[in-house]
């Protein structure tokens, strides 16, 4: 049987699939978070690097569950830009994903996190003890600038500061909300800046349940060296993150159309009309 009928069935049939394949993830990826934080409480004993090492774990099992269970691929474009020893590594936000993605790429690291996250039983303590920088965003400026000694501190200890310059997971194609934090830790601390671009919100988009099959990918933009004005720096900063991440979107996007019907484009505006209204 074919025509309307017939699509609407197999549409029908690849959202449900769709739906009991991101059922079964989130169930054995939530399963896996309580398991490593629960009985890998122990590593806390260990300091930071049993943290780390337990992170680490953490990543490597959900790509493999992704790729299994979602049919979800990870790609790392541009590996050779991430520099050895010191950095700060700005990256889109548009998913949990990134938060445990981005720890294989920094082999001492310190994320710039809001406090409320250290008060998760096990979880939060594990924040705690290796050693995160944690703000209590309700202080203003003097949280900002204690988050810039202590990325300093760490800096010069050779570790790496994770930041999300946005604060938060922005939704695909929202209008970028760049924060001052990453540029007072960059103008403060002398240390070269790696912004990376992403597509992560298409295949698990913030606040929704359904993970979508595809290819993650993770670009490592050139570098950004030490010493640039501070609005001049997020200029740049926000210019080349936000192209390589629409780029991105839209290569997965153009691959896969019920990717793109998932994800339309906003509504344009209207041209204004011409001579004011007057015919």
């Amino acid at each position: 049987m074919t025509g309307p009928l017939s699509k609407a069935s197999g549409l029908g049939h690849q959202n449900g699939m769709l739906f009991l394949r991101s059922l079964a993830f989130n169930i054995a990826f939530y399963i896996l978070l309580f398991g490593l934080v629960v009985f890998g409480a122990p590593v806390m004993f260990y300091g930071r690097h049993g943290v780390f090492a337990l992170a680490r774990t953490w990543a490597r099992a959900a790509f493999w569950l992704q790729r299994v269970i979602c049919g979800v691929h990870v790609e790392f474009r541009g590996v050779e830009n991430v520099p050895k020893g010191a950095f700060i590594m700005a990256a889109k936000h548009q998913s949990v994903w990134e938060t445990f993605a981005l720890t294989l790429f920094a082999p001492d690291y310190s994320f710039l996190l809001k406090r409320e996250l250290t008060w998760i039983p096990f979880f939060g303590w594990m924040l705690i003890s290796s050693e995160q920088i944690v703000v209590d965003r309700a202080k203003g400026g003097s949280a900002l600038m204690q988050a810039v000694r202590k990325s300093r501190a760490l800096l010069e200890q050779g570790r790496q500061i994770i930041v999300f310059p946005e604060g938060t997971r922005r939704a695909v194609r929202a209008a970028p909300a760049y924060k001052p934090g990453v540029a007072a830790i960059y103008g403060n601390c002398n240390a070269v800046c790696v912004p990376v671009a992403l597509n992560s919100g298409l295949f698990w988009p913030r606040r929704q349940f359904l993970r979508r099959p595809g290819a993650i990918v993770v670009e490592f933009l050139p570098p950004i060296q030490p010493g640039m004005d501070k609005k001049a720096f997020m200029r740049l900063l926000a210019e080349q993150i936000e192209t390589a991440s629409t780029r991105l979107a839209e290569e997965a996007l153009a691959r896969d159309p019920a990717l793109a019907e998932a994800f339309p484009l906003p509504p344009q505006d209207e041209p204004a009309p011409k001579n004011g209204g007057k015919a």
